[in-house]
């Protein structure tokens, strides 16, 4: 399989730095398994891997795909497997914290019901007339565990989390647990940290990126994109523009910021706890390289 491992974790807990580790000793090439750094220019609030790292090392699914346009988990698991296709005899590391891309790629995607026009319209009268908030909660209400794996702010799969629950009857988690078309287990390795250590993390890199220009990024895509695209969803991107345009004190914007990231990261964790199979690393252990390359000797050893 030219598919070497996959590496996963919270926000901001390390992943990029491992990654580019691992990748350089195994001359591997890295996909990307995160929702928001697939858009293109969205580039620093995303965290995407900067220039000098993408240089070193070949990445897909990074900062390509047009921001007024919806990706969804399907065309993920269609870039992959044509990666995989074109490129047979290439190693590649899956790497990022979107929980779903990775149950998809491996177990499959799942069979949904089309949804009637009406339920369309009755979710999308709920979310005008109540707000995204209300959205989430009632998506928490009805399918606690598809409300876990989504952002807060996400319309898009909020919208098809509530909408496929009406029309079927069924949680739309449920209905995510019938797949077909895995390419399957592939060796995980789940990086992880103190909650204490990875929120300090968190904070940091938040400041980080203002000193980096996020705050320029968002102006300029804001001339280029209009605030309903699907990308403008990407954490702490409203915020910004709000702040930049006088409507929001920089100290509330970070602790907003910083806070909602923080929630990110706890709800990643659940996620990787509970649905992903996979072998776990202490951030704060320097030998993490040489057990992921140990590792992977060790089952290729087997399979020979």
């Amino acid at each position: 399989m030219p598919i070497l491992c996959a590496l996963v974790g919270a926000t901001g807990v390390g992943k990029t730095k491992l990654s580019l580790a691992v990748a350089k000793e195994l001359r591997a090439e890295i996909i990307s398994m995160d929702s928001r750094q697939i858009y293109r220019d969205f580039c620093i609030g995303t965290a995407q891997p900067s220039k000098e790292d993408q240089e070193n090392v070949v990445h897909h699914l990074v900062n390509f795909f047009p921001p007024v346009e919806n990706f969804s988990v399907g065309e993920f698991v269609r870039n992959v497997k044509g990666l995989l296709a074109k490129n047979p005899e290439t190693p590649y590391i899956l790497v990022g914290g979107t929980g779903m891309y990775l149950q998809a790629l491996t177990e499959g995607l799942a069979e949904i019901p089309q949804v009637s026009s009406e339920v369309r319209t009755d979710c999308e009268k709920f979310l005008n007339d109540h707000g995204i908030g209300a959205l989430y909660q009632r998506v928490k209400e009805i399918d606690p565990d598809s409300a876990q794996s989504i952002l807060p702010q996400d319309k898009q799969r909020l919208l098809r989390a509530l909408e496929v629950s009406l029309q079927t009857g069924k949680r739309f988690s449920e209905i995510r647990r019938e797949r077909v078309g895995g390419i399957g287990k592939i060796p995980t390795f789940w990086l992880d940290c103190l909650r204490t250590t990875l929120y300090e993390n968190i904070n940091s890199r938040i400041l980080e990126m203002l000193r980096l220009g996020w705050k320029n990024e968002v102006l300029e895509l804001e001339e280029k994109y209009p605030q309903t695209a699907p990308a403008w969803q990407s954490l702490g991107y409203k915020e910004l523009l709000a702040h930049a345009h006088g409507k929001l004190p920089l100290e509330n914007f970070i602790d907003l910021v910083q806070q909602s990231s923080r929630h990110y990261a706890k709800r990643q964790i659940t996620w990787f706890r509970h649905q992903a199979s996979a072998e776990k690393l202490e951030k704060e252990s320097g030998e993490n390289l040489q057990k992921i390359l140990l590792r992977l000797e060790e089952l290729r050893t087997k399979e020979v």
